[in-house]
Order: structure tokens, then C-alpha cells, then sequence
């Protein structure tokens, strides 16, 4: 049992998730997170309030968004399973703009969330935070405890407003009892900032990436839209964002590379016409548990990441999995990847990158090892962790 610093005790979490249930891969951290606590104590997920508003510039893309954002609000709170709910407030993205705007839209926010917390029946709660905008009601949800979740610098994030969410970050350390950490590079730039900062990295659900490596090692489990896709296949699994992915970097490597399949498995933000190669397959999104079966489809994996901020403080959850899943791994640098280096192969630029991708089909190493080097990253190992700190 978790108790606060006045003796109550935690009777359920309320988590600020950074994504919406419905839409994005479970395998986020906070979703993760909250699906190991959940098998303790009663979660609320509340779907992503959002940094930034959609922008009709986006064309197709902002109507999109709009549109699932609809559907999501139209759900209201779900039971998803036993101790697991989720709700969908109408809130204003980072707040609203204004002061009258935003305390409109921080009263209708904690309405809501205190509405669908005593459906859950948490009266005294941890608050977890990964959406940065959630500090605007902290004070009346009353926590017991409350977690703030420093996986990324928010305020890097493309088109939100620096300042504001810079703003919020520095108010969730004020507030905070743990700032939890994910990758090394912001732990260490920003430990200091708080009373109580902890590093804990991300998990991965070794048993069944494993097994998906395993079961396509024998020759099972292919997914059928991959069987017409002839070998050797690289692939890419995850958001293809400009923030993130360098689409450059990464139609420079496909162009060298023409007898090579290249197959993505992810929601892409870029113009249609992005990448005109016809060894290019973007099958889109997948179920998170479809995931791993893509992964071990392919005989290479990547990732093409930009050279930027957010880069340079982000740990993927999608690293762990690549290991997982036994495959070779080519990658540009972030510093994270300097502790698991001795695994994966890191380019400098374009001609490198095609280049160490080449070398790794024609070797592709060690798969044992690759599996064995992540097999104790467990999620349920992670939130343990987290679980003794609080």
C-alpha cells in the first residue's frame, strides 16, 4: 500500500496520459505504467489534453484530427478491463488561450475528471501527470501524491508554445513528489530541479517480442500484408513525424538501396508525395499487438531519427523492442544508444547508413544476445521500480 506524507492512503491513480487510448500504440510509457499499477490499485487514464491545437494549415491532417478527436469525446469513460478505465474530457488544448478562456477550461477540465475518479472510486489519489497542461487542475484533484512524468522536453515539441509549456514543466517540479525520468540525457540536465528526480527507463514486453522473433525465425506468424513484400526487408516501426524521423536522411538511404524492401508501420504526418520510391511500403498503423509480428518480418530494423533537441533527450520504447525481437538494429545517434551500442550499429550519415544495413544482412549477428541484453527491462520490472520510490 502506498500512503502520502499525512498517512492517507493511495486508493487509485489519475494519470494525464500523453496520448489518446484510441488512437495511439499502447506501448507508451505512461499506458504501460498504468497498466502495471492498475494491477494494484484502480487507474484512471484520462486521454491526452493536448499541448497544441490543431491547425487548419494542416489541411487533411487537421480534419483528422478533429475527427478523432470527436469520436474519442464521444466514448466519455470506458472500463477497458478490471481496475483499467478511460475518459475523454472536452478541454481546450494547454489550457486555452486567455484568462478567461483557460479558467473556463481548467473548471470544466477538474469538473470532469472528479466526475469520472469517483465512478472509479478513487477519493484519495496519485496524480500521475505526462501531459504537462494537466498542472492547471492539480491543486483542486487534491492529491495525495503526485508523479510527474519528464519523458521528452515538451516544450520542444513542434508547434506548441515554448514558453507556456516550459511554463507548466517548471511549476510540475515545484509540486511533484517524484520527477520520473526516462532517458539519461534529461535526467542528468535536469535532476537538480526537484526534490526527489528518479531515472527509470522504459520497458518492453520481452515474452511476446521474443516470441514473435522466434515464431518468424520457424516460419510463422508472418502478417499477411507482408508475404507480397519481397526480401530482404528493412523496416521502420513508429510515428513518421518531421520532429522525430528525417524523411532526407532516409529517401537518400532508400535510393541507394533499390533492391532492398523498405516497409514502415506507423501513422505519417508527412505530404503524400514524401517518398515517391516504389520499394517504399507505408502500411500505417498497426494494433500494438500486431507490433511485434511486423517487427520480426523484417530483417533489419531502423531508425532515422533527426538531429534535434527532442531527439537528443528521447529514449524510443521501440529500441527495447527492435533487441526484443532479435533483429539487427542500424540507427542514427541519440545518446541514449550509448548503452546499448555493443547492439546496435550507429551511422554517421546517409552513405553510412545504407552502408551498415548492407553489412547486417549479409551478417546478422548474434540474435541471442540482442534478446538477452533486454530480457530483465521488463515492463512489470519498471513499475516496480517506481512502485518502491513512491
Amino acid at each position: 500500500m502506498i500512503r502520502s506524507k499525512s498517512g492517507a492512503a493511495i486508493d487509485g491513480v489519475i494519470c494525464f496520459g500523453g496520448e489518446d487510448w484510441w488512437y495511439h500504440n499502447h506501448g507508451h510509457y505512461d499506458l504501460q505504467m498504468m497498466r502495471e499499477f492498475s494491477q494494484k490499485l484502480p487507474v484512471l487514464y484520462v486521454n491526452s489534453i493536448g499541448m497544441r491545437g490543431p491547425k487548419i494549415a494542416e489541411g487533411a491532417m487537421f480534419f483528422k484530427r478533429l475527427h478523432r478527436k470527436f469520436k474519442s469525446l464521444l466514448r466519455g469513460l470506458v472500463k477497458i478491463r478490471e481496475n483499467f478505465f478511460v475518459s475523454s474530457p472536452i478541454t481546450l488544448p494547454a489550457g486555452g488561450d486567455g484568462k478567461f478562456s483557460a479558467w473556463i477550461s481548467r473548471k470544466a477540465l477538474a469538473i470532469q475528471v472528479k466526475m469520472a475518479a469517483r465512478k472509479c472510486n478513487i477519493k484519495n489519489p496519485l496524480v500521475w501527470v505526462a501531459c504537462p497542461p494537466g498542472v492547471t487542475i492539480l491543486d483542486e484533484l487534491k492529491p495525495e501524491l503526485t508523479v510527474y512524468q519528464r519523458t521528452d522536453r515538451f516544450e520542444d515539441y513542434k508547434d506548441v508554445d515554448p514558453v507556456k509549456i516550459k511554463s507548466f514543466d517548471k511549476q510540475l517540479k515545484q509540486k511533484s513528489d517524484i520527477v520520473l525520468f526516462c532517458a539519461r540525457e534529461l535526467f542528468e540536465a535536469e535532476k537538480n530541479e526537484n526534490s526527489c528526480s528518479v531515472f527509470v527507463d522504459h520497458g518492453v514486453d520481452f515474452d511476446v517480442f521474443e516470441k514473435a522473433g522466434i515464431d518468424a525465425d520457424n516460419g510463422l506468424g508472418e502478417p499477411e500484408d507482408m508475404v507480397s513484400i519481397k526480401g530482404p526487408r528493412v523496416g521502420f516501426i513508429g510515428g513518421i513525424d518531421s520532429h522525430t524521423f528525417d524523411p532526407d536522411l532516409f529517401v537518400d538511404v532508400v535510393k541507394k538501396l533499390p533492391d532492398v524492401s523498405f516497409v514502415l508501420i506507423g501513422a505519417c504526418s508527412l505530404a503524400e508525395d514524401w517518398c515517391p520510391y516504389d520499394n517504399v511500403y507505408q502500411l500505417g498503423r498497426r494494433p500494438y499487438e500486431e507490433v511485434a509480428s511486423y517487427m520480426a518480418a523484417c530483417d533489419v530494423l531502423i531508425m532515422p531519427w533527426n538531429d534535434s533537441d527532442w531527439i537528443k533527450a528521447c529514449n524510443p520504447v521501440k529500441m527495447k523492442e527492435y533487441l526484443a525481437v532479435g533483429r539487427p538494429v542500424v540507427s542514427t545517434y541519440f545518446p541514449e544508444i550509448e548503452y546499448f551500442r555493443d547492439h546496435i550499429a550507429v551511422a554517421k550519415d546517409s552513405d553510412d547508413f545504407a552502408s551498415l544495413i548492407k553489412d547486417n544482412l549479409e551478417n546478422r549477428g548474434d540474435k541471442i544476445s540482442r534478446r538477452e541484453r533486454v530480457r530483465n527491462h521488463t515492463w512489470n520490472a519498471k513499475a516496480n521500480e517506481v512502485w518502491k520510490e513512491l
